[in-house]
């Protein structure tokens, strides 16, 4: 009987322990639930913030982008803006304009670059050039449409015949004008070669102001 009663003892005291052992491991696996829920709580309020933060960093792009887009803007459009010089006006394309100009002859009729301007005798009032060829490489025809200076009123007029390959050139009261290809800017060295060539003489009373 008391081996028997140990043995019961003994079964006893094993399932007593076996229980313990199980309602620790509930234990356990009710802590480690807790733990993993609130590490998931964790990582879904750490990409909620992540998310916030990407949602915010693309707000703050999109802004600096339209902020850029405008300053670009800004600044095209103040590039386009007419400059202080909006108010002048520039002759069209193929105008040649002629002035008033002093010389060591006195006032004589220039082309706006500086080249004096001349006539030939041999020509005709209102007739075609008659230098052509090889003289035309030496006294070259001036040709364009006429202009006055700003500031100059020639007592002549001007005017445009075509010359040759079909040239527009200008004129000064009937006569071609011409300018001398060995001549320098405001040089009169042209004047009275084979006694044909001429400058046009005007007076310092032509220019306004003056």
């Amino acid at each position: 009987m008391r081996k028997s009663g140990w043995t019961v003892a003994t079964g006893l005291g094993s399932l007593v322990l076996l229980l313990t052992a199980c309602g620790g491991s509930s234990s356990s696996s009710s802590t480690a639930g807790a733990a993993s829920d609130t590490a998931t709580q964790g990582t879904a309020v750490s990409s909620a913030s992540t998310g916030s933060s990407s949602s915010t960093s693309s707000a703050t792009s999109t802004a600096n982008a339209k902020a850029t887009q405008s300053s670009s803007a800004s600044k095209q459009t103040a590039e386009a803006q007419p400059s202080s010089n909006a108010g002048v006006t520039f002759p069209p394309i193929g105008t040649t304009v002629l002035i008033v100009q002093h010389s060591n002859l006195g006032w004589v009729m220039a082309k706006a670059d500086g080249y004096v301007v001349y006539t030939y005798a041999k020509d005709s009032k209102d007739g075609a050039p008659t230098c052509t060829g090889s003289c035309a490489s030496v006294w070259t025809p001036v040709t364009g449409m006429p202009k006055a200076g700003p500031a100059d009123n020639f007592p002549g007029s001007f005017g445009v015949v075509t010359g040759a390959g079909g040239t527009k050139v200008i004129t000064y009261n009937g006569y071609p004008l011409y300018t001398y290809a060995g001549a320098s800017t405001l040089s009169t060295k042209g004047n009275g070669i084979d006694g044909m060539w001429h400058v046009i003489k005007l007076s310092e009373s032509d220019i306004s102001g003056a």
